[in-house]
């Protein structure tokens, strides 16, 4: 009988002969959204600085 890593393998292979013509697409989406998730946790781990509070012009007061 068949064990589970050949079962994967053959699950695997029927996958890709029967979506051939969308996996480009996922590929890209995947890929795609590893470029998000990344950008997202360089985001919090190093948030941008704030820009300092303004302050007010030296104007003389009416």
């Amino acid at each position: 009988m068949f064990g589970l890593s050949e079962l994967a393998v053959i699950l695997i292979v029927v996958i890709a002969v029967l979506a051939a013509k969308r996996l480009p697409d996922l590929a890209r989406s995947a890929g795609k959204s590893a470029r998000i998730l990344k950008s997202e946790a360089r985001a919090v781990k190093d948030p941008e600085p704030t820009a300092p509070p303004e302050q007010p012009e030296d104007r003389p007061r009416l």
